[in-house]
This record gives C-alpha cells, sequence and structure tokens, in this order.
C-alpha cells in the first residue's frame, strides 16, 4: 500500500493555518466526524496530526494506532491553545521505554 503524506484534522480555525504549508487538512465538527475520519485516513496517510481537543475526543481510537508503524498520530495545539494533552501522551511514553520520567524529573500529575 502507498501511503500519502501529512494529515491534519481538527477544527476548522485551527487546520486551515497548514494547508498554506501544502498539508492536507481535514475540518472536523465533533468526536463522531473526527472518528470516522482519523479511520479513514489512516489507510492511507503516514502521518496525522490532531488537535489535543479532538485526540481527547478520541483517545481510545487512537491508542489502536499506537502499536503501529503507521500512522503516526501527533496530537497537537489548536487554536484554542496547549491543554496538555499531547506532553501527557509523550511523557507516558518516554517513562514506559526508560523507567523514568527525564523530560519533566518533577512530580506533577
Amino acid at each position: 500500500m502507498v501511503r500519502e503524506g501529512i494529515a491534519v484534522v481538527g477544527d476548522k480555525d485551527s487546520v486551515l493555518a497548514f494547508k498554506a504549508i501544502g498539508l492536507d487538512v481535514f475540518p472536523v465538527e465533533g468526536e463522531m466526524e473526527a472518528r470516522e475520519k482519523v479511520k479513514n485516513l489512516a489507510r492511507t496517510y503516514s502521518v496525522i496530526f490532531v488537535t489535543e481537543q479532538i485526540a481527547e475526543q478520541i483517545s481510545s481510537l487512537l491508542m489502536r494506532y499506537k502499536a503501529r508503524p503507521y500512522p503516526v498520530v501527533v496530537p497537537i495545539p489548536s487554536a484554542e491553545g496547549n491543554s496538555g494533552f499531547g506532553m501527557k501522551g509523550i511523557k507516558a511514553d518516554v517513562e514506559k521505554a526508560i523507567g523514568a520520567d527525564i523530560l519533566f524529573d518533577r512530580e506533577d500529575n
């Protein structure tokens, strides 16, 4: 299967700017639409950026893709700002991989 480039999924205000740099953007409204869009894009795209607000809503779906090499699904801040969801995932992955929190070196859950 040939995989395309990079897709961006999220609310319209957050994703349209990515179109200017040549990425494929897919504005969605709500959890169900986002879930279906990501499932469809996962068949052909190598990388899918998802705004944090949407990623939180469909986190159970995104967990399925963690064990697969493709697509790489990356939460990104939306136009509303950073919710911390993406960084929590990175922190958990690093802790799982090496057994310690080297990113923050402090207790803040």
